[in-house]
């Protein structure tokens, strides 16, 4: 059972979603170490929905509707006002990217990404609940969690290095405006497309 939920999130995780663009945005056009703070936060985003997977975070939103459409539209007004502010941005002067290493934006950024997105909910309480059984032991539900938590920090550490190496951030960086109007877009359409979906699912 550790294996299928491990399987399961490896392809939830590759598939290119906000933490995907948040991180290859930090390695490109700020500094590797600004991508990997946002990588250590979106580990820590990980292990809060894994351990609020593992003790029945799907069954509270199954329980209290409200609540998880409410936590759906935070997440989409977030996401929204982030690619806002990214493509804002794209229009002003435009600095070198690694002049100014901002850990704590960086940190921000991947956590508020991570924990925003409430459709990592659903996803790991939809896991855990397809894939172990209710009395599973404790030792079993964070040995899982710390599977999940070292995938996701493998993953975005891999693409944080790829993306931030010289030759490559140097390629991003000359198209540096249009890098941020486009992962800015992606962020709002995100928001926007999660927004939608509540919306008509309350209606």
């Amino acid at each position: 059972m550790i294996s299928t939920v491990a399987a399961m999130w490896l392809v939830a995780v590759v598939i290119p979603g906000p933490n995907f663009f948040a991180v290859a945005r930090m390695a490109a056009l700020r500094s590797r170490q600004a991508a990997l703070v946002t990588v250590a936060a979106l580990g820590i985003g990980s292990t809060i929905w894994g351990l609020a997977g593992f003790f029945g975070v799907h069954a509270l939103f199954a329980v209290a509707p409200r609540l998880y459409l409410a936590l759906k539209l935070i997440g989409a007004a977030y996401l929204i006002y982030i690619g806002s502010r990214i493509v804002l941005g794209s229009f002003g002067p435009q600095g070198e990217g690694d002049a100014r290493n901002d850990t704590g934006g960086a940190f921000r950024l991947g956590l508020l990404t991570s924990i925003s997105n409430p459709k990592s909910a659903l996803l790991v309480g939809s896991l855990f609940t397809a894939a172990m059984p209710p009395n599973a032991p404790l030792s079993v539900g964070l040995v899982t969690v710390a599977e999940m938590v070292s995938i996701s920090l493998a993953w975005y550490a891999t693409l944080a290095c790829v993306i931030s190496a010289r030759p490559v951030a140097a390629l991003f960086r000359r198209a540096r405006a249009w890098i941020d109007r486009g992962a800015g877009t992606i962020f709002i359409g995100f928001g926007a497309r999660l927004a939608t979906t509540t919306l008509m699912e309350r209606a």
